[in-house]
């Protein structure tokens, strides 16, 4: 692995880099933070595909994608005169510092649990007014209800134990089959959210990230019904000519790959 001062060069040499972009190349000279934002958001989630398909060359090159977001940005700021990226360094630098003063102070605690504890009630003395004030209004509404959970648990509004979560879930999903059989379609639709975070909770508790566990299934049924549309095609067969039970014998061949 490189030596610190290796590294310290190589992000020097990025910043030098920005700087000369933005000198000469027009695409980079035109670019402000609303026309990245949205591109950041993108190499996000290619960071998180490379994260759940285990590949690492691929992690090493959406990182570099997304530290070049972050220096660019701090090149933006720098022109405005708000901020450049040696304030976003120290910025993180001194919250991190004083959201662990288990390390930097003399807070003891017993364990990571405690840990999240003591940071939901430091941001609160920072001056946010709820603790649920850092969870975007932007995030997919899956991770946003694990995030708010993952929250106000941070402060002690908690289930004590899985079992409590499973009979809040079976309850929620009783109250749902109901509105279904009644056909209120608002209720159905408010009803079947519940279970959703209800869900979510109990994923929680069974230490599974939903997002993650959800886009794995993502995968695993592309993955299938990609085979099962090759198996068509070699038979050529459109999938719209053949029977559900053909399809299945496709579907159970490619469970076993």
């Amino acid at each position: 692995m490189n030596s610190r001062q290796n590294q310290l060069k190589a992000f020097s040499k990025l910043l030098t880099i920005m700087d000369e972009l933005r000198e000469k190349c027009p695409w980079d000279k035109k670019q402000t933070m609303e026309t990245l934002r949205h591109l950041t958001i993108e190499e996000t989630y290619e960071l998180g595909d490379a994260i759940l398909d285990n590949n690492l060359e691929e992690i090493k090159k959406e990182l570099g994608d997304i530290l070049l977001h972050i220096v660019f940005y701090a090149k933006i700021g720098s022109e405005t005169k708000n901020f450049d990226i040696a304030d976003v360094c120290n910025a993180i630098c001194e919250k991190l510092i004083s959201r662990h003063p288990h390390i930097y102070g003399d807070v003891k605690v017993k364990n990571e649990l405690e840990v999240k504890q003591n940071w939901e009630k430091l941001k609160l003395k920072e001056g946010k007014k709820s603790v649920l004030e850092g969870v975007p209004k932007s995030l997919p509404a899956l991770v946003k209800a694990n995030r708010i959970q993952e929250k106000v648990a941070g402060v002690g509004f908690d289930w004590e134990t899985p079992n409590q979560v499973w009979q809040k879930v079976e309850e929620e999903l009783r109250e749902f089959k109901a509105e279904v059989v009644a056909g209120n379609q608002n209720k159905i639709e408010s009803e079947f959210g519940d279970v959703m975070f209800s869900m979510v909770n109990y994923a929680r508790f069974l230490n599974i990230n939903p997002e993650n566990a959800l886009e794995r299934t993502n995968k695993k049924f592309t993955k299938r019904f990609q085979y099962l549309e090759s198996k068509a095609q070699s038979l050529n067969k459109p999938l719209t000519q053949m029977t559900l039970a053909e399809m299945d014998v496709f579907w159970e061949e490619a469970k076993l790959l």
